[in-house]
């Protein structure tokens, strides 16, 4: 991974959210929220929190006597995360790096992270973390993106920017986000990091959005990808945008458009 796939900065947050929580993300969050409600933890971490897609979910779904950690790395995603969640007496926001958690060993009924896990420097640390904040009965919850040929516009994208920069495509896409997909990996990870009861379920469903353009300002300008194609020719951004577009266009039609994505959940326990 590297140093730059981390970096969710400038107008990035603002457009992850606008664009790329609606396409892909809200489905997940609101089954990883169902699955966290199923649990009725009376204490909650969630690592990785972006801009609160699961956040607002799980939220809605929870008593008011709950105590909800919200953490990520990125001060300006939990930014906007305030921002959407407004005022709610039973969540509090703290930047916070998963790989070192300030929080007191078995602190958390549950701790969840979305789509978070596959951005750890050192997966297995993370996971120790992870495991370390838990009660003894306590349930980690989270989940990572299939491989990026079963993700259609991700790879798309992907795709097309390798022909646009042939000499140094941008892989951002195939190499973090969904770079953490083998399951016997993920299995001997969590195991590693002290977790004995693991169960691993694919995921598959529908992205959709209003237009080829509005997948490609998504994964284009509201992700790390965009600060990759800058650092190729940061003049191309918008043709890079636009050629993204139009091979979604020609490929997934030019109204409406939808293609399958597909994630791994993942439930482990101590």
């Amino acid at each position: 991974m590297s140093a730059s796939d981390k970096v969710f900065a400038g107008s990035v947050p603002k457009l992850y959210d606008e664009y790329l929580v609606p396409l892909i993300f809200s489905v997940y969050a609101d089954d990883i929220a169902r699955r966290v409600a199923a649990l009725s933890p009376s204490v909650l971490l969630e690592i990785a929190a972006g801009t609160g897609a699961v956040t607002r979910a799980v939220a809605a779904l929870l008593p008011p006597r709950v105590r909800y950690v919200a953490t990520d790395l990125n001060e300006p995603m939990l930014a906007v995360a305030m921002q959407r969640q407004g005022e709610d007496p039973r969540i509090s926001w703290r930047q916070a790096d998963a790989l070192a958690l300030p929080f007191d060993d078995a602190a958390f009924d549950v701790v969840c992270c979305q789509f978070g896990a596959m951005f750890f420097p050192d997966r297995t640390k993370g996971h120790a973390e992870a495991r370390r904040v838990l009660k003894p009965n306590g349930t980690y919850l989270f989940s990572v993106w299939d491989r990026i040929e079963d993700n259609v516009f991700a790879d798309d994208a992907t795709v097309t920017l390798g022909k646009m920069f042939p000499d140094d495509p941008p892989l951002f896409m195939a190499r973090t986000p969904h770079g953490y997909h083998d399951k016997a990996v993920i299995k001997a990870d969590l195991e590693r990091a002290g977790f004995t009861e693991i169960s691993i379920e694919t995921q598959s469903t529908m992205s959709r959005a209003p237009s080829a353009e509005y997948v490609a300002v998504a994964y284009c300008q509201g992700t790390p990808l965009r600060g990759e194609i800058e650092a190729r020719d940061a003049s191309k951004l918008q043709a890079a945008t636009d050629a993204v577009a139009e091979s979604i266009r020609m490929r997934h039609g030019s109204g409406p458009v939808e293609a399958r994505i597909q994630a791994l959940v993942i439930t482990a326990r101590p």
